[in-house]
């Protein structure tokens, strides 16, 4: 054999046996993913082995449910189910669809005028900096004023004597589009983050959409007398960018970020999302961060009929709407599933771009609940058993209202004991 034709043979054979698994042909069907997950047994390096078998490439891999991610051409999906399958080391194929999680959210409410951002990021960094190092004293008044009514409705300030009672010492995730990290009302608050859209920007977690945002500020606004405050204003979040501008997201996504949070014991999870079908594989993510000690908080949803999901799992804990006058919102989903009601008709919290606005939705309801369950952890639940116990005991139904529609009722921070 001549010393050339050696290495094109040797390079003939890695083609041969890699190109399946690193390049997808383009054919006229697309590609497409699907979650691979394997039964316990089976190592993370096996599984990964019988994935690339039948996929182009891996995308990602998801430890807490022993799954991996492929993409693969669309024409071939059904045929690599069935045969990862007949293996019986594999006990779940399913699609990894792409949903919007945020669809039908109510417009947002008219929100009265307030002045814009004019300083850079840096500057903006800086200047905050500067008055959390020397806060001037803040006028008894202008605390109160700054207030949502959703935060009195749960009467949060009640709590709020000592700094434990502020939610000092707990960390929620906020599972989401993202936050603005740099708003008046949420700099020093948001301790990091991360991106599960894309792998390999993990720490490009900053809101681009501004839902993320207006959760953010009614769990943890600062308390400082201007703008608004959040029920929890000594909490400490972390911003999970799992829905882009429009707010999209594959259900690996979602599960990626679920995972993140509670593999670095975060104990509260908000998820002010949802979808019309479930996931056996977002169950299964959702019962092992249960089981990890993550509470997760999920917005029951915005049709007006069955929960969705991830607020159907009995391991979440479902928030319904309320209005000002203690009335269902019509859009609020209601069912068997519904574990609480919370405010979530014209809510003012953080707007993305500066200042604040009102918007309405169980997605609004939902922060005023995780809030709630920082300051159970706070004051020393320590599990997701322990902090829904001391969420119901602190709740009372609300007159003229089902428990399809509202659960246990409205909870009141005042009895958080």
């Amino acid at each position: 054999m001549s010393p050339l034709r050696l290495p094109l043979v040797i390079l003939a054979a890695f083609l041969s046996t890699s190109a399946r698994a690193q390049f997808c042909p383009l054919d006229a069907g697309g590609t497409i993913q699907k979650i691979v997950a394997c039964r316990p047994e089976v190592t993370t390096d096996e599984c990964r082995k019988l994935a690339q078998s039948v996929g182009c490439s891996v995308v990602r891999e998801l430890p807490s449910i022993n799954a991996i991610v492929i993409e693969l051409p669309a024409f071939k999906a059904d045929a690599a189910a069935t045969k990862l399958l007949a293996t019986f080391k594999v006990d779940l194929v399913e699609t990894d669809k792409v949903v919007n999680w945020l669809k039908g959210v109510p417009a947002a409410a008219p929100a009265p005028a307030v002045p814009q951002f004019d300083l850079g990021d840096v500057a903006r960094g800086i200047l905050d900096r500067i008055k959390e190092l020397k806060p001037a004293p803040v006028p008894a008044e202008a605390l109160d004023a700054e207030q949502p009514w959703g935060i009195r409705r749960v009467n949060a300030a009640a709590s709020w004597a000592s700094p434990r009672g502020q939610g000092q010492g707990a960390t929620v995730a906020i599972i989401d589009t993202g936050i603005a990290r740099f708003h008046p009302d949420l700099s020093g608050v948001v301790l990091g983050g991360f991106n599960a859209l894309d792998p390999k920007r993990p720490d490009a977690w900053d809101d681009d959409q501004g839902h993320g945002s207006h959760v953010a500020g009614t769990i943890a606004g600062k308390r400082d007398g201007k703008g608004v405050v959040g029920v929890a204003p000594m909490a400490k979040l972390y911003a999970v960018k799992v829905l882009d501008s429009e707010g999209n997201g594959g259900f690996s996504s979602v599960i990626a970020g679920i995972e993140w949070a509670a593999k670095r014991g975060i104990k509260v999870a908000n998820m002010s999302l949802g979808a019309d079908e479930g996931s056996e594989a977002l169950k299964r993510a959702v019962t092992a961060a249960n089981r990890a000690g993550m509470t997760i908080i999920a917005a029951a949803g915005n049709s007006g009929g069955p929960v969705g999901f991830p607020a159907s799992y009995p391991e979440t804990i479902a928030v319904a709407a309320s209005d000002i006058k203690d009335g269902v919102a019509d859009f609020s989903s209601r069912g068997p599933e519904v574990d609480f009601i919370a405010p979530g008709v014209g809510v003012r919290s953080v707007k993305m771009e500066g200042g604040w606005e009102e918007l309405s939705g169980t997605s609004m309801a939902t922060p005023h609940v995780a809030g709630l369950a920082a300051l159970a952890v706070a004051r020393g639940a320590a599990s997701p058993a322990a902090v829904r116990a001391m969420l119901l005991k602190a709740a009372s139904p609300l007159p003229g209202l089902s428990a399809t529609l509202q659960g246990k009722g409205m909870i009141d921070a005042g009895k958080l004991q």
